[in-house]
């Protein structure tokens, strides 16, 4: 999960982009990365922390340029402590390349050995985004022919880009002296939208990856971007837009809904808000099923997620709604944070409970999901401190058993808490006095009823189906080596280091 953005605009772009970083904040806390292009010149700052630490004034006044793309990232490839693997990155050939991409390739090691063997091409970090750079590289030299790059062999390299890597992938890129270029995996697993700027000037155009972007930047959403769709912009800020993939099916991230996304964004024509409210409404009927509405006192929600599902069901079995919980804002989510040290000492820091909502009453906590489970069972302790004489719990999600390959950071199957253990165990493990959760089916068909046009949804760590078809065991094996190696480098520091590109600025 990281937050994209890409902009063609006839004024400076840099201040735009920085304001569109901020409202994808929730998508990545470790680092983020702007580009702005002046002509055929590229001029980078990008680090590791949020937008408001990375970017200072004399960063913004580094950044000059009508066209640009900046990235939030949390890592799910690579290292996560390494600015080098900071977004966005850059090559300087074909005519010069610079992307940034939400998502993960699950063949990226096969790709890597091949562009070195076959292509000639190096790759010096272990970010997936490296390699889908170098193979869009590669094959916009292949597709040109001898006179300018048309947007037809544009496309013509998004086609076979497509026929080569897999995975889930939204991405943006600009090539010196075109335009930008935006498209998105077959499968529409990582979301990605364009909109154009309010007061119908010509050449303002936005890409990025939820609406919320958008419309907090002044553009008006167009539409998404379609699974397998390549759109390119010139220059000018005209529109094209090609179908590059054979047999493109409508399958988003069902974990946006859940949790990733905005509850103000509206995706693959899909409101957060109302999904999580369905998810609310079916997650009721668990409840009632499990536990008679007469022994709850008061229906809680864990910020800040969870909140729209917690407020329906709490009106669908007639039991007040109270915010329990205080957050603090200034502490990084806990699901996204690197390292398990750091995620177990940040709870109790990042909320504080309010003892009068829990004092002699049964409650009911509602969390949007529940992953390691560390989080739930230190949340039912501390509302057990403040005083509740029966602590309930629900998951608007159902139990996450597997872990996901696609692009959010979900642990290896050792530690999630619902792999190979039952509601009966997490329940023991968490501490509380009953534990509810979604029901995998219910929950896919209330939010795929609010867009027809959906073919299904990538729930993989929910049910174990890969769409892509090309994940293995061996796939698992290395996802777990490689966060042990990122883990151990972090302790050392010997994987922070720093890298400028012409701005003269060290990111």
């Amino acid at each position: 999960m990281c937050g994209i953005v890409g902009v063609i605009s006839e004024t400076p772009v840099n201040q735009l982009i920085y304001d569109a970083l901020l409202l994808l904040q929730h998508r990545g806390q470790d680092a983020a990365g702007i580009v702005t292009m002046q002509g055929t010149k590229c001029f980078m700052h990008k680090a590791r922390g949020m937008v408001r630490d990375v970017f200072r004034t004399r960063n913004m006044r580094g950044l000059p340029g009508t066209v640009g793309l900046g990235q939030v990232r949390y890592p799910t490839a690579g290292n996560a402590y390494s600015e080098e693997e900071a977004q966005p990155f850059y090559v300087n050939a074909p005519y010069g390349i610079v992307l940034v991409h939400n998502g993960n390739l699950t063949n990226a090691s096969a790709l890597k050995r091949e562009l070195f063997d076959i292509d000639r091409r190096h790759i010096n970090t272990e970010s997936d985004t490296e390699v889908l750079i170098n193979v869009l590289a590669h094959e916009l030299e292949r597709a040109a022919s001898a006179g300018r790059l048309t947007p037809d062999e544009i496309f013509d390299a998004v086609r076979a880009v497509h026929k080569r890597i897999r995975g889930s992938y939204a991405v943006v890129a600009l090539i010196a002296g075109y335009g930008l270029l935006a498209f998105r995996d077959p499968y529409g697993i990582r979301p990605l939208c364009y909109g154009v700027g309010r007061d119908g000037a010509s050449g303002d155009v936005m890409v990025a990856s939820e609406s919320v972007a958008l419309e907090g930047t002044g553009h008006r959403m167009v539409r998404d971007v379609a699974p397998g769709e390549a759109i390119f912009v010139d220059l000018d800020g005209k529109v094209h837009a090609r179908q590059c993939a054979e047999r493109p099916t409508l399958n988003p991230c069902m974990f946006e809904f859940v949790y990733l996304a905005r509850p103000d964004s509206i995706m693959d024509g899909v409101s957060v808000y109302q999904a999580r409210l369905n998810m609310g409404e079916t997650l009721a009927q668990r409840l009632i099923s499990t536990i008679p509405p007469n022994e709850i006192d008061v229906v809680i929600p864990i910020p800040e997620s969870s909140r729209p599902s917690a407020m329906q069901l709490a009106q669908r079995i007639g039991k007040p709604y109270r915010e329990g919980f205080v957050k603090n804002r200034y502490v990084g989510r806990t699901f996204i944070m690197p390292g398990q040290g750091v995620r177990k000492k940040s709870v109790r820091q990042k909320l504080n409970a309010i003892g009068v909502e829990f004092k002699g009453r049964n409650v009911l906590l509602v969390d949007d999901s529940i992953v390691r489970g560390n989080t739930s069972r230190e949340i039912v302790q501390m509302a057990r401190e403040a005083g509740a004489r029966k602590v309930y719990m629900a998951s608007a999600a159902p139990p996450v058993r597997y872990p996901n390959v696609y692009g959010i950071d979900m642990p290896t199957k050792e530690e999630l808490i619902a792999h190979d253990r039952s509601v009966e165990e997490i329940r023991e493990f968490i501490g509380a006095d009953a534990l509810i959760y979604q029901d995998v089916n219910a929950m896919k068909r209330v939010v795929g009823a609010l867009n027809p046009k959906l073919n299904g949804f990538e729930a993989s760590c929910f049910d174990g189906h890969y769409i892509t078809g090309d994940v293995s065991a061996a796939d698992f094996s290395a996802m777990a080596e490689q966060r042990t190696r990122a883990q151990a480098d972090d302790e050392d520091g010997s994987a922070r280091s720093r890298l400028a590109l012409q701005s003269g600025e060290a990111a």
